[in-house]
């Protein structure tokens, strides 16, 4: 009686406790290298053909040692291939040179950027030498957890080091290392890509003080396979440069914008000090503790011309804010519109520490919700100083000139709480009407998706109950006219235990639910997909 007794006081505990059940962003998770079967309930649109490969963190302790940082984990790859109205998922590893080195130690070797990798204190003091000198120039790690790009016919996994693997889409096993490095003098490189019509990649790195100048790069991939089967970058061109201003202590971005005739670039006050990264292994230090949010600047917003391939001459500023991801930018009437989601500080970053993800676990915690603003940079400068510049009437955004012919923009906030935006890529860098994202109001970890229409302001909402959403992503009807017909793909966490997760496919339009996929696998949180269509 005893027995059964603390059995139910668990168990009612156990449903007290429910609603505010957490992610564990520390658990390891398994890898599923052959596909499964779902069980789909509702019915999936006929046309609906194609993969979504989706990319996040999911290996975070090998042996005794343990990541610092939840974007440090091992990336793990998971693909939902679609057809004929039925689901199969796998996942796998990425098998690079990381998490080869890391799995054959039983024990960190490679450093990432929140979580520095140290000898084995058992080792010789000949392997502790070498591992101190191959600190002094680091060569960063290959494991790319962050993003799918495409680049010509080839996707691949993606962080923002100077290494991207090259990965089967099918099967989601592990190919060729490209080095930015041997064919763009850039260092690092932003997550997001963008692709026009014609199938080209547009891409920005840092390159970081050669010949004693730090500046910022824009570059293209043309679209197709080369002749030679040599890798895409092979054919990259840069299309413009940026000149950082500071020279060693560069502008931290993910992000960029796009439109028919430029490319916004924000250049804000989140940092990257050089000289601390280069000295951070020694200090025993984290390279993300040589990043740090100066309140005090301003943000600069360079706007650049794609057929000048130069900065327009006016210059564009705002107060400082922390900028990880754009929604969309598009010309109208003489100006630019460029919306992204914005911080006003980088306390985000900070927030995603296991070690501060553990304290968070059903507590009340401070969190700095994002604000999606809407930002008008208009096009022709002649005006008085003190004259607000934006003549758009749909858009409470302002541009003011001031004495020194800056323009001082302010930002129209279109909603708050969202963050991993998508839209109908179709209109990439046009007008736009809607935007996918997840609701973040309370706490970075999504357990609702938004529809928002930015016309209206009005939001449309998915609730899962107690499961964990993903970054939602559209998928546009074949011959579509209007910009919300298609499906909205979000792949969705079960808090239940003992429970899988499930795909979940919501009509555009209405935002209600068409279908889902279940399958029995306990799903990592990820951070975003890229959706292959079926080309036969």
């Amino acid at each position: 009686c005893w027995f059964h007794a603390q059995k139910l006081k668990r168990f009612a505990i156990g449903i007290q406790n429910f609603g505010k059940m957490q992610y564990d962003y520390s658990k390891n998770k398994e890898e599923h290298p052959e596909p499964i079967r779902a069980e789909v309930k509702g019915l999936i649109p006929e046309w609906l053909q194609g993969t979504l490969i989706r990319n996040g963190p999911g290996l975070f302790s090998l042996g005794e040692t343990r990541y610092n940082h939840w974007f440090d984990g091992m990336a793990l790859l998971h693909s939902f291939t679609i057809k004929k109205g039925e689901v199969t998922y796998r996942s796998k590893y990425l098998r690079g040179d990381t998490y080869n080195s890391n799995t054959q130690a039983n024990r960190i070797v490679v450093s990432e950027m929140g979580t520095m990798a140290y000898p084995d204190p058992c080792k010789n003091i000949f392997s502790k030498v070498i591992t101190f000198l191959s600190h002094t120039i680091p060569d960063f790690t290959d494991n790319c957890a962050n993003n799918i790009i495409k680049y010509g016919n080839d996707y691949h996994a993606t962080s923002e080091t100077n290494y991207i693997r090259k990965i089967d889409p099918i099967t989601l096993d592990t190919q060729d290392k490209v080095d930015y490095l041997k064919y763009l003098p850039a260092n690092i490189v932003a997550s997001h890509t963008h692709y026009d019509t014609e199938g080209n990649s547009y891409s920005m790195g840092t390159c970081i003080a050669e010949k004693g100048k730090t500046k910022y790069l824009l570059f293209k991939v043309p679209g197709g396979s080369r002749s030679d089967g040599s890798p895409p970058l092979k054919s990259a061109e840069v299309v413009c440069t940026v000149p950082c201003r500071s020279l060693l202590t560069p502008s931290y971005y993910h992000s960029f914008g796009m439109t028919d005739n430029y490319f916004v670039f924000i250049e804000q006050p989140l940092k990257l000090d050089i000289l601390k990264m280069a000295t951070a292994y020694l200090r025993r230090v984290s390279w993300a503790s040589c990043m740090k949010f100066h309140p005090e600047d301003s943000t600069l917003i360079h706007l650049i011309d794609r057929k000048t391939k130069k900065e327009v001459g006016i210059k564009f500023y705002t107060g400082a804010m922390a900028v990880f991801h754009q929604v969309n930018a598009f010309e109208d009437d003489g100006h630019v519109v460029f919306d992204v989601i914005c911080y006003d500080d980088n306390s985000l970053y900070e927030m995603f520490y296991l070690d501060k993800l553990k304290e968070q676990m059903g507590a009340d915690t401070t969190y700095c919700k994002p604000k999606c603003k809407r930002f008008v940079l208009p096009l022709n400068d002649m005006g008085e100083t003190g004259e607000d510049l934006v003549k758009l009437k749909y858009t409470t955004a302002s541009a003011v000139k001031e004495k020194d012919g800056k323009v001082l923009c302010q930002g129209e906030v279109l909603c708050d709480g969202v963050e991993l935006p998508r839209i109908n890529y179709n209109f990439n860098g046009k007008k736009y009407r809607y935007s996918y994202m997840c609701c973040v109001d309370i706490s970075p970890v999504a357990k609702k998706i938004v529809k928002f229409d930015a016309e209206t302001k009005q939001q449309i909402e998915w609730t899962g109950g107690d499961g964990f959403a993903s970054e939602p992503v559209f998928i546009p009807r074949p011959d579509a006219v209007e910009e919300d017909d298609g499906v909205v793909l979000t792949s969705i966490i079960n808090a239940k235990p003992a429970q899988g997760g499930f795909l979940l496919v919501l009509d555009g339009k209405s935002f209600k639910e068409v279908a889902r996929a279940c399958i029995d696998v306990d799903f990592h949180m990820d951070m975003h997909g890229y959706f292959i269509p079926d080309s036969s």
